[in-house]
């Protein structure tokens, strides 16, 4: 065990794998999100206060049956992602609204916020020590998650007194692998209502809609738009993508609100679609318009953002008995924000925003 001594912390404890399980990986045939790196991040909070980081080998932890997260589900997470660009340098893509993001989860669901210090100094050396694991080329990356959750033993129905804040990461290569996405519009259940926490990344925000998801890949989809909770009149986001319209050339994507995650790359592709000149309309977008704009041929595009798909375009949608499709064009503004932002994410290109954070 040895010791990282920081200015703007005293100690945090490394304990480094004796023997790295990494030549054991055949980085080709990735499954995404089963496999994980050497080390992990870990840090308790206890009588009221963030307690000594550590960055130990990953292995199972043992946790009370009792703990609070099994009964009452306080735990909320992140998705983010490190790349690895021709030079051997390592880049993080805009961090810093992860970190503010899971803050915010935190306070919604009653958790305490993580201090700024020990998130950044932690994630760094984390990276650093699994470096090997961040594999080069494009389409590669290390998928990151943070992730905080209550382990006080009780069963009362109160928030917890103590909790654990975790980083795991993973190496990661594309997130969908079926050649066409196709989407059913939800017209019965719903992921989020107004004054809930559909805004946070909380993890039952992701339970609560495995049920009809798997109801509607029995149809065929793989995934769900959902829609407003009170009418299901208005398109709001996917259970794993924000999501974008293109109706002749004006692309549309919602508002975010207590039922809509604000997502990094939702907010990353609106700026570099402002930047390109495409006239994007963030405002409220109904079924109805959509179903319009499907039947006139003026429906050109349909995709999806997110941090593990990047952006996935949608080859068709669902809605009650009718299916349609999306149509194939040249000039796709998925594809042209896609290799913009993935340029940016793999210093290939310059970074107009500074997203681009080094390791």
């Amino acid at each position: 065990m040895s010791y990282l001594k920081t200015d703007k912390h005293p100690i945090m404890k490394i304990e480094q794998v004796t023997t790295s399980r990494i030549d054991q990986v055949d980085f080709e045939n990735i499954s995404f999100g089963d496999l994980f790196t050497d080390h992990m991040f870990v840090c308790d909070y206890e009588n009221g206060a963030w307690k000594e980081p550590t960055i130990v080998p990953y292995q199972p932890m043992s946790i009370s049956p009792s703990a609070r997260v099994f009964h009452y589900g306080q735990a909320v997470f992140e998705g983010m992602k490190a790349y690895k660009d021709d030079y051997d340098k390592v880049w993080l893509f805009r961090p810093d609204e992860n970190f503010k993001r899971i803050n915010k989860s935190s306070k919604r669901l009653a958790i305490p916020e993580f201090p700024e210090e020990y998130f950044f100094e932690g994630l760094a050396k984390l990276l650093q020590m699994d470096t090997d694991w961040i594999q080069k080329g494009m389409g590669n990356s290390l998928y990151i998650r943070p992730f905080v959750f209550a382990t006080q033993a009780s069963v009362q129905a109160s928030h917890s007194a103590e909790y654990r804040f975790m980083i795991i990461c993973a190496p990661a290569q594309s997130y969908y692998s079926e050649a066409d996405v196709r989407v059913k519009i939800a017209d019965h259940y719903s992921r989020a209502a107004n004054g809930g926490v559909g805004s946070a990344k909380a993890a039952g925000n992701y339970a609560a809609q495995f049920y009809p998801s798997n109801l509607a890949k029995e149809e065929g989809f793989q995934q769900i738009i959902w829609t407003d909770a009170a009418e299901h009149k208005f398109l709001e986001e996917a259970g794993t993508m924000n999501i974008f319209f293109r109706i002749g050339n004006q692309l549309i994507t919602a508002p975010t609100n207590d039922r809509i995650l604000d997502g990094v790359t939702r907010k990353s592709l609106i700026a570099l679609a402002e930047k390109s000149g495409i006239d994007i309309q963030v405002r409220p977008f109904s079924v109805d318009e959509l179903l319009e704009s499907a039947n006139s041929g003026t429906l050109l595009e349909i995709f999806g953002s997110g941090t593990a798909v990047v952006v996935n375009p949608i080859k068709g949608f669902g809605y009650k008995d009718y299916r349609y499709d999306v149509p194939d064009i040249e000039d796709s503004f998925a594809l042209k924000l896609k290799e913009q932002l993935i340029a940016i994410q793999y210093n290939l290109a310059e970074d107009p925003f500074q997203w681009r954070f080094p390791v």
